[in-house]
């Protein structure tokens, strides 16, 4: 079972913080991947502070201070960012950190952040989404010494020398969400790996069908994707301890129990195994309390090794 920590930068954490946690993360060895969410504005009753940073400035950092662990966002706003910049960007982090690059891409949501930031924020957002993860896939496929052109709706694409070429050969890309229909058509034709946030295993298991069923009709295995949950995390070696670290993110014990990685490692296992009998093969331990570095020891030591 893979498990992989991720962030959420924007409720307050400056660089070095984010730092912290990754690096520990990589000596702990337990976690194959560090990732962050991509967004400009706090949500809910935080101070959000010191205030945002940007996902590609903070994983080409990360690129350069650490080693092994893989570096990737869930998700990069296709708001945020032009399909060609964005191309660029990822490829070349990927190069700073020796092939470790993973993309995460999603439509963008948070019309509050987008606001407060200048960001237009456009009705169609979908369309636009299956265009850049179209063009980005499409730049980083093209043979060197080729050029690529693309005409859709919403992007326009002629003559790039489709420069420069990520270090791996293919950069996993990673589409998650409900959608019934155009979500799991968008993740058979262009993903990598699914992901489906904070939800319960009833729901992973019917989305994950649905996302199978469309890979194979589109000529994939559906084996070929990998299949994951993010979920809230709050562990403690005993129930007084995870009411500690409950209501150090302003959680409620029994709800973060009923929809998150919540409780003894013990109880935080038996969740994991049923979400792997739905489907789910690696695990995105969404960590709030950033400053709490033992939390990541203790899912580290008491939960990995009894995941194999």
């Amino acid at each position: 079972m893979d498990l992989r920590i991720f962030t959420e930068p924007q409720q307050g954490a400056s660089y070095d913080t984010l730092l912290r946690v990754a690096q520990t993360a990589e000596q702990l060895g337990a976690f194959s991947a560090f990732f962050r969410s991509d967004h400009y504005l706090k949500m809910g009753d935080v101070d959000g502070l010191p205030g945002p940073t940007d996902a590609w400035i903070t994983l080409a950092g990360l690129a350069r201070e650490t080693s092994t662990i893989r570096l990737g966002t869930l998700m990069t706003a296709a708001t945020f960012r032009l399909p060609g910049v964005l191309a660029i960007q990822v490829a070349q982090v990927d190069a700073m950190s020796n092939g470790r690059v993973e993309l995460g891409l999603g439509a963008g949501w948070f019309a509050e952040e987008h606001a407060a930031y200048g960001i237009p924020f456009p009705k169609e957002k979908f369309g636009r989404l299956e265009e850049q993860l179209a063009i980005v896939t499409g730049l980083w496929g093209t043979k060197l010494g080729d050029t690529f052109d693309f005409e859709g709706e919403y992007y326009r694409i002629s003559g790039s020398p489709a420069l420069p070429k990520p270090v791996q050969q293919r950069i996993p890309v990673l589409i998650g969400g409900r959608g019934p229909t155009r979500t799991p058509a968008m993740a058979a034709r262009y993903a990598d790996e699914f992901n489906l946030p904070f939800v319960s295993v009833e729901e992973t298991r019917e989305q994950f069908g649905r996302v199978r069923a469309a890979v194979e009709q589109h000529g994939r295995k559906a084996d070929d994707l990998v299949y994951s949950n993010a979920l809230v995390a709050c562990v403690g070696k005993d129930d007084a301890e995870v009411a500690r670290r409950a209501a150090a993110i302003g959680r409620d014990v029994d709800e973060l129990r009923a929809n998150g990685l919540a409780g003894t490692p013990d109880e935080v296992v038996e969740t994991i195994g049923r979400y792997a009998k739905a489907g789910s093969q690696r695990f995105y331990f969404q960590i709030l309390d950033l400053d709490d570095l033992d939390h990541l020891e203790l899912i580290a030591t008491r939960i990995a090794p009894q995941l194999g």
